[in-house]
Parts: C-alpha cells; structure tokens; sequence
C-alpha cells in the first residue's frame, strides 16, 4: 500500500482558493464632507497573527518611515481533521480511459472526506477600516460559501467545496501610551470540507464476458451445457463511449470446458 508515490495536490489547491477569496478586498477613507480621500486594497499574507503583532511591538515609535502595513489581512492553517459523516463506499472506483492508450482505463477508488480549519485575521490601526473589512466578509457566508476545485485533472473530476464561518471573534490590543501602535483585530475560524485523493492505477477494458453454466455438478470433471456472452456494440467502442451490448446463448453437448490459459473449449 505505502510506498508508491503520488501528490495530487489537493491540499495545496484548497489553501490557494481559499485565499483567492479574499485577495481582492479594497476599503475607502473619507474627510469631514464625505469625499472620498483614498482607496486601497487590503494585502493579504499567508502567516500567524502574531507574526504580524510581533512586528508592531517592535517598531519602537511611530517616527518610522518603514513599519507593517495596516490595515492587512492574514491567514493559516489551524486544523485538520478525518469527517465520518461524509465517508463514501470505499470499494466502488472512478473510471476514464487513458488517453494514450485506449485499451485500458485509469482507475481511482473513492476519495477520503476531511476538514480543513482556518483561521483568518483582519488587522487594522482604526475601527472603521476594519468595519469595512469585515462587512465585505460576512454577507456572503450564510453560513457557508462554496467554490468548485478542480480536484483531478487527469481523471476529469471537479468538486464544489463548502467553506463555512464558524466563528468571529474581536480584539483591541491598544496600550500603553499615546505613542504606541494600536491595532484592531477581528478573528474569523473557517472549515473547508474536502476529498482526499489515492493513487491511480490502470487496468485493461473488459470486452467481452463469458459465463459457462453447468446442469452437473460432478466434482473432478464438471461439463458445461450452456454458454451466455456479452459483448459491446460497436466492438470498437471505448468505455467512456455511449454503446449497447450483444448477447448471445449457445448450448453444448461434447462435454469440453473452457480453458482460460489457452483461451478455448477442451
């Protein structure tokens, strides 16, 4: 089972579509009268929280041209966890041919169900900014907001994953004196539920089937009396093609077996 190498990059997609939705956040500054002052959109940065706290504690005043810029948005990775409720029957496989060899299909068995935890932090040094923020955010997680992936590729596969808010927390950490940084943060918690993929193997396509049946159950020697087969129509056909079948029925009384070495009647 272990050992054969494979890397669908399943994880990887739902970390960057996840971020996806929040790349394209702006937020405006107004004066007194209600103009419009500035605008600009909110970067986005994979990383913890406290990285970014870490680089406002250290910047000593606020007589620094260079310091974090805010108002930012960050997130990572909190959890990951196997989800029963949405197993599937672990025996039943997908199928497609292989597109350099039409003989034979690739075959997957069914994907794995996990949930995938964010969390994501709005940082921000006045309330209104992260207001904003915020509230381009909530409306459109009720409370889950569903984009589709391309799972597999190879296989032809895409699944919606839903991502849902579970939670939305608030934090000031302004303190000491007038000169030190403030920034608001509000903390939101996600789950993505996603399929965890296997390896793909290949296997030949089945064209015809042949089933002997026996009136006589003699234990060293059994003889067969009747033969039912089944074959595609066209013969041609490939199994992702849209084809009927042949079946025929042929009777026997010479006592011969089939042999599925040689491939005949002996």
């Amino acid at each position: 089972m272990l050992g054969q190498q494979f890397y669908h990059e399943t994880m990887r997609k739902v970390v960057v579509s996840f971020g996806t939705i929040f790349n394209n956040i702006n937020i405006v500054r107004k004066n007194n009268s209600g103009a419009i002052i500035q605008k600009m959109k909110v970067p986005l940065a994979y990383g913890p929280a406290q990285k970014f706290l870490t680089r406002l504690d250290n910047d000593p005043s606020l007589k620094n041209k260079v310091a974090v810029t805010l108002p930012r948005i960050g997130f990572e990775i909190a959890n990951l966890a196997y989800d029963p409720v949405r197993k599937l029957n672990r025996v039943q496989k997908f199928k497609k041919v292989k597109s350099t060899d039409k003989d034979k299909l690739d075959v997957q068995y069914m994907p794995v169900p996990y949930n995938l935890d964010f969390t994501l932090y709005v940082m921000a040094k006045n309330s209104d900014d992260a207001l904003q923020i915020v509230e381009q955010i909530l409306p459109y997680f009720q409370p889950d907001y569903t984009i589709t992936i391309n799972d597999m590729a190879d296989m032809g596969i895409k699944r919606d994953v839903p991502i849902i808010l579970s939670s939305v927390s608030y934090e000031d950490s302004y303190q000491g004196n007038f000169e030190e940084r403030r920034a608001i943060m509000y903390t939101l918690t996600f789950t993505a539920k996603f399929y965890l993929y296997g390896p793909v193997t290949s296997d030949k396509v089945i064209r015809t089937v042949q089933v002997d049946q026996f009136t006589d159950t003699k234990v060293n020697a059994p003889s067969r009396e009747q033969r039912y087969t089944v074959t595609p129509n066209p013969a041609s056909a490939d199994a992702d093609d849209d084809f009927g079948f042949n079946e025929s029925t042929s009777f026997f009384e010479d006592a011969k077996n089939f042999d599925p070495e040689s491939g005949t009647d002996k």
